[in-house]
């Protein structure tokens, strides 16, 4: 039982994690139906501005902050910046042809990195000492209560901003119905580059969150975390921004208790395979309802 446990609180701080990137991979997709597969790169960037905050800006609990504020601004710039060049230019364009460039972003961003900063992985030292806390035998640090508490926080954020403001609403709205949307009045434009600037600020949180939990990062770093927040995206169904926290949560949990009860060498291929098995099974995730779609 004390493992089981043990398993459970390491699932749910990764899979809070993972919770942040999906996010953005399930608002881009329910305002656009675009799957930005250079989100997990945007995520990667985030992880390496909480590295640099850290190395020589500031340490402490303020440069935790310091560092999460600067990953959010810059990853939200970086993010719009993406949607202007690469995605709009493509909008009437067809899916597979977005996909595609999608990907080129993907490896862009990848190897401009690797070109300035080296393919070699950097130690992310935390800002504050990691204490070890204990509850009869189940542990957990300092880092790790951080990472849920500020998951938690950035969620209630999001459901605030997408329930009970005025872009949020106009996001609703383009989600739904593009054209009548513009014919009410609102900014389809803007409010597209809002929901990339905001998926990607939630991107890179979560970068800063994951060097503080593995302490590391490289270039490289957000191609498999992208692609299991993909994953969670369609298990929770993809569009649905309580099915992206359902499914990261449940993929972290999933990938914990595989390498932890199974082998730390099958914990991926399990999480594929689920992938796999949802698409087969109820292809709109687990909260998602199936739509018939025109082709």
């Amino acid at each position: 039982m004390v493992q089981f446990i043990q398993q459970l609180v390491n699932g749910l701080s990764i899979g809070s994690v993972f919770a942040l990137v999906a996010l953005g991979y399930t608002m881009v997709y329910g305002i656009i139906k675009l799957i930005n597969f250079a989100h997990g790169d945007i995520y990667m960037l985030g992880a390496f501005i909480g590295y640099f905050s850290f190395k020589y800006i500031a340490g402490g609990y303020g440069g935790f902050i310091l560092a999460l504020v600067l990953a959010m601004g810059g990853c939200a710039l970086i993010g719009m910046l993406i949607e202007k060049v690469a995605y709009k230019p493509l909008r009437n364009a067809s899916r597979i042809t977005a996909l595609i460039t999608a990907m080129g972003v993907s490896y862009f961003l990848e190897y401009v990195m690797v070109y300035f900063f080296g393919a070699e992985r950097r130690t992310l030292t935390a800002p504050f000492e990691n204490t070890v806390f204990h509850i009869g035998e189940i542990t957990f640090t300092l880092s790790t209560m951080i990472i849920v508490v500020t998951t938690i926080i950035l969620m209630l954020l999001l459901t605030y901003i997408v329930n009970c403001t005025k872009m949020g609403k106009a996001m609703r709205a383009v989600s739904t119905d593009p054209d009548a949307a513009r014919l009410m009045g609102i900014n389809v434009d803007h409010t597209i580059s809002f929901t990339f600037a905001l998926g990607s600020a939630l991107a890179g949180a979560a970068g800063v969150l994951i060097g503080l939990h593995y302490n590391i990062v490289e270039p490289l770093m957000g191609m498999i975390p992208g692609l299991k927040a993909f994953i969670a995206a369609v298990f929770g169904g993809i569009g649905i921004i309580p099915g992206a926290m359902f499914g990261g949560l449940s993929i972290g949990v999933i990938q914990t208790f595989a390498s932890g009860y199974i082998s730390s060498l099958w914990q991926d291929a399990i999480v594929y395979g689920l992938l796999i098995i949802i698409l087969v099974v109820k292809p709109a995730g687990l909260l998602g309802k199936n739509k018939k779609e025109k082709v």
